[in-house]
C-alpha cells in the first residue's frame, strides 16, 4: 500500500514560496488503478515525485509497503557518460535487481542494438525514452508511476510498449497523472483531480472527468 497523509509541498521562488500540494491525502492499494487530472501546472508531477521517494514533502508523511518505480520513461537519471549497459547494471544494483536477468530483456524490447554499448550522452532523447521504459519493465515493481503520455519512439514501439504496461502487468497498481482524461477513462478503476493544490477524489471516472471539464471553463 501507498498512504499519503496530509501532504504539503511548497518551493521557494523569487516572489516568496509557492505551495503546490496543500494537505493531499491518497491512499493506493495493491493491484488498484488510480489516474490523476490536472491541467498544465497543477502540480501533477510534483505529486509524482513524491510518491516516488525523489523528493521528501513539506510536512505530512508518506509511507510505502509496495515497491515503486520511477517515473515510466524518464531517462533524467541516466549517467550519459555511461554507456546504456553500464546504466542497466547502475540501475539494477540500486533496486536489488539482477543485471545479467535483465539484460536479454532490455536488449529485445530497446531495439538499440549495439548502441546499448555506447555512452547515453550519444542517444538521442528517443533512443534514452525507449532504455528507461525498457529498464522500467525489466524490474519488477509492485506500483508503476506514469507521468503524462508514454509516447516512446514509432506507433509500432509505442504499441508495444502499451501491452508490455497495461496487458501483461495487469495486475499492478498503477498511478496515471495527466491532462488526458481520455488515457485516464481507459486504464484506471477511480480518479482524482489535482486542483489549486488539492486533490479532489471520485470512485466514479466520469465523474472526476465532468469535475474535471467544469474547472476547466472556470
Amino acid at each position: 500500500m501507498i498512504n499519503l497523509i496530509d501532504v504539503s509541498k511548497q518551493y521557494q521562488t523569487r516572489s516568496g514560496k509557492r505551495l503546490v500540494l496543500d494537505n493531499v491525502n491518497l491512499k493506493v492499494e495493491p493491484g488498484e488503478r488510480i489516474g490523476i487530472l490536472g491541467r498544465n501546472g497543477a502540480g501533477k508531477s510534483t505529486l509524482i515525485r513524491l510518491i516516488s521517494g525523489s523528493e521528501l514533502p513539506t510536512s505530512g508523511e508518506i509511507t510505502r509497503t509496495m515497491n515503486v518505480s520511477w517515473p515510466l520513461a524518464f531517462s533524467g537519471g541516466f549517467q550519459g557518460s555511461l554507456t546504456g549497459l553500464d546504466n542497466l547494471r547502475f540501475v539494477c544494483r540500486i533496486y536489488g535487481a539482477s543485471h545479467q536477468a535483465a539484460l536479454p530483456f532490455v536488449e529485445q524490447f530497446s531495439e538499440l542494438g549495439v548502441y546499448l554499448r555506447e555512452p547515453v550522452k550519444k542517444y538521442s532523447s528517443g533512443m534514452r525514452a525507449r532504455l528507461a521504459f525498457a529498464i522500467s519493465m525489466a524490474i519488477e515493481f509492485d506500483c508503476f508511476l506514469i507521468d503524462e503520455v508514454i509516447a516512446v519512439g514509432d506507433t509500432r514501439f509505442h504499441e508495444k510498449c502499451n501491452v508490455e504496461l497495461f496487458e501483461k502487468r495487469r495486475d499492478r497498481a498503477m498511478i496515471i497523472v495527466s491532462h488526458d482524461a481520455g488515457r485516464i477513462r481507459d486504464h484506471c478503476t477511480r480518479a482524482c483531480v489535482l486542483e489549486n493544490g488539492q486533490l479532489y477524489h471520485f470512485d466514479d471516472v466520469d465523474e472526476a472527468y465532468d469535475y474535471y471539464n467544469y474547472t476547466q471553463m472556470l
